[in-house]
C-alpha cells in the first residue's frame, strides 16, 4: 500500500489543496475544507488504510480456499443443470368442448283431475317412483256411477222404443200390401162394369194412405236409431266420467310433493295434485360459444356425438349420453347456442336440478404429437421447448400447439415422437447448457428439487 501526499497549488481553477492517492483510490482535500474542519484530512487517511486492510484479507483468504467464483450457469465450475424431462409422446387424442351443464327431467307431468269431486284415497307415497298406468290417486265415483246407470236405462228405453217402431212398420208394410192388391183387383173390377168408380177409387186411396203409413215408420225407425245413437254416447261419457275417478299415472317417472290431502274438494281441470318427472332417459342441458356451431354441425350429420357428463356430488363418476339437441336459436345476450344430451340414468346417477361438468366430444385426432403443458414455454418469437439432444445439451426450438387435453396439450410442428423436452428447470437453461437430466416427479426430487433455481445459481445456492 502506497499513500502519497502531493500539494496542489492550482488544478482547474480550484483553490490549493492536499491530493491523497492509493492504488486505484483518490481523495482530494481543498485548503479550505482542511482550515475549517482539519479532522476531515484525517478521516480521508484512516479511510484508505481500513480499504487496504480490507482488499489484503479478501485475497488471503481468497488464496487460501484455492477456489474462484463458480463459472458457467451451473454455478458449480461449470458443471451440468439439474433438470426433469420426458418423452414427446403420440397417441389419440379426443377433441372436446367444456362446459357445465344442467339436468332435466326428460318429461315432466303436472297431474290434476279431469272431473270435479272428493278427493277419496291416495296409493303412494310422496317421492316415491311409479310406473306407467299404476292408480294415483280415487276421486268419489258415487255420483258419476249413478249417471252411468241412468244413461244405461235410457239405452234400453230407446233400443225398446226402436224395436217397437220396427214392428210398427213391418205391420203397417204388410197393411199396405193388402191395401195395394186390393187397390188392383178393384180397379179390374171397375174397368169390367162390375163396381162403380167410386168403390175403385175408395181402395186406390186407402192403398196409398197405408204406403204413406209405411213411410211414417221408417222415419220413426231412423228417430228412434238415432236416440239410441245418441244415448250410447251418453253412456260411453258416462262411462268415461266414471274412470276419470281412477287417476292413474301417465309415464313412469317419481312423484313430487302431494299438493292436495285426501279428503278435499278437486276442482275439474284446475287443482294440480302433484307432478311426476320422468328420470329414465334424462337431459343435461348445456350451452357452448357459438363460434363451434359450424363443427357441431358437421360431426352430427355425420354420427351421434357422444357426450360425458360428471355430476357435481361426493361421487363423481363420469356418465356418458349422446347428443341429442340442438337450439334454433343462438342466444344474443351470451353468444352461445344451447345443447341437449340424453342418458339412459337407469342407476340414477343425474337428478333434475342438478350442476353436472359437460363435456362434448367432436372428433378424435389420430397419432397426434403431445407434450406436456408445463414443457411449453412463451418467449417473445413465441412458443418454444428446450430439447435435450444426444449429447446432453440443450436446444431451444420453436413449436405451435393445438388442442389441449388435461395437463398434455396437442404439438402441431417442431417436435417429433421419441423426442426428450425440459419440463421442469427451464429458468436456468439457454442454448448449448449441458444438463443432468431426470424424468417425472421423482427424477426432480433426485436432483435435489433444484429445477426451477435461477439464473446462474450453483447447486449449493451459494
Amino acid at each position: 500500500m502506497i499513500i502519497k501526499t502531493t500539494a496542489i497549488r492550482k488544478w482547474r481553477g480550484w483553490r490549493a489543496g492536499i491530493f491523497l492517492a492509493r492504488e486505484h483510490t483518490f481523495l482530494f482535500f481543498p485548503w479550505s475544507l482542511i482550515l475549517r474542519q482539519p479532522s476531515a484530512l484525517i478521516f480521508g487517511i484512516i479511510v484508505l488504510l481500513a480499504g487496504a486492510a480490507c482488499t489484503n484479507g479478501t485475497s488471503a483468504a481468497g488464496a487460501t480456499a484455492g477456489g474462484g467464483r463458480g463459472r458457467g450457469r451451473g454455478g458449480d465450475g461449470g458443471g451440468s443443470v439439474p433438470v426433469v424431462t420426458t418423452k414427446v409422446t403420440q397417441r389419440d387424442v379426443p377433441v372436446e368442448i367444456a362446459a357445465i351443464g344442467n339436468v332435466e327431467a326428460y318429461t315432466t307431468i303436472s297431474v290434476r283431475s279431469q272431473v270435479t269431486g272428493q278427493l277419496q284415497q291416495t296409493f303412494f307415497r310422496e317421492g316415491d317412483s311409479v310406473k306407467k298406468n299404476a292408480q294415483l290417486f280415487t276421486i268419489d265415483p258415487r255420483p258419476f256411477d249413478a249417471a252411468l246407470q241412468q244413461a244405461q236405462a235410457n239405452l234400453v228405453r230407446d233400443q225398446a222404443l226402436l224395436s217397437q217402431a220396427e214392428a210398427q212398420l213391418a205391420r203397417d208394410a204388410a197393411n199396405a200390401e193388402y191395401q195395394q192388391v186390393t187397390a188392383e183387383r178393384q180397379a179390374e173390377l171397375v174397368e169390367r162394369g162390375i163396381i162403380s168408380k167410386d168403390l175403385g177409387q175408395q181402395a186406390r186411396a186407402a192403398a196409398e194412405a197405408a204406403a204413406a203409413t209405411v213411410k211414417a215408420d221408417k222415419a220413426a225407425i231412423a228417430s228412434a236409431k238415432a236416440q239410441l245413437v245418441a244415448q250410447q254416447a251418453t253412456l260411453d261419457n258416462a262411462k268415461l266420467q266414471l274412470s276419470y275417478t281412477a287417476i292413474q299415472s301417465p309415464i313412469n317417472g317419481r312423484t313430487g310433493s302431494l299438493a292436495v290431502k285426501v279428503g278435499n274438494l278437486v276442482t275439474a281441470n284446475q287443482t294440480e295434485l302433484m307432478t311426476i318427472a320422468q328420470v329414465e332417459p334424462i337431459y343435461v342441458a348445456f350451452a357452448v360459444p357459438a363460434v363451434h356451431l359450424p363443427t357441431i354441425k358437421q360431426h352430427i350429420a355425420a354420427e351421434r356425438l357422444p357426450v360425458v357428463a360428471v355430476p357435481q356430488d361426493a361421487d363423481a363418476q363420469p356418465v356418458t349420453g349422446q347428443l341429442a339437441f340442438i337450439d334454433n336459436t343462438v342466444d344474443v345476450s351470451t353468444d352461445t347456442i344451447k345443447l341437449k344430451a340424453t342418458f339412459g340414468n337407469t342407476d340414477r346417477r343425474l337428478w333434475p336440478g342438478q350442476f353436472a361438468r359437460v363435456t362434448l366430444r367432436l372428433a378424435t385426432l389420430s397419432n397426434a404429437i403431445v407434450a406436456p403443458n408445463q414443457a411449453v414455454q412463451t418467449g417473445q418469437d413465441g412458443q418454444f421447448v428446450f430439447v435435450v439432444k444426444p449429447d446432453s445439451t440443450v436446444e431451444q426450438r420453436p413449436i405451435s400447439t393445438g388442442q389441449r387435453v388435461g395437463e398434455d396439450v396437442v404439438i402441431d410442428n417442431g417436435l417429433k415422437p421419441g423426442e426428450t423436452i425440459v419440463t421442469e428447470g427451464q429458468l436456468r437453461l439457454e442454448p448449448g447448457t449441458r444438463v443432468q437430466t431426470g424424468s417425472g416427479r421423482e427424477g426432480g426430487a433426485a436432483a435435489g428439487g433444484r429445477g426451477r433455481g435461477g439464473r446462474g445459481r450453483s447447486p449449493s445456492g451459494s
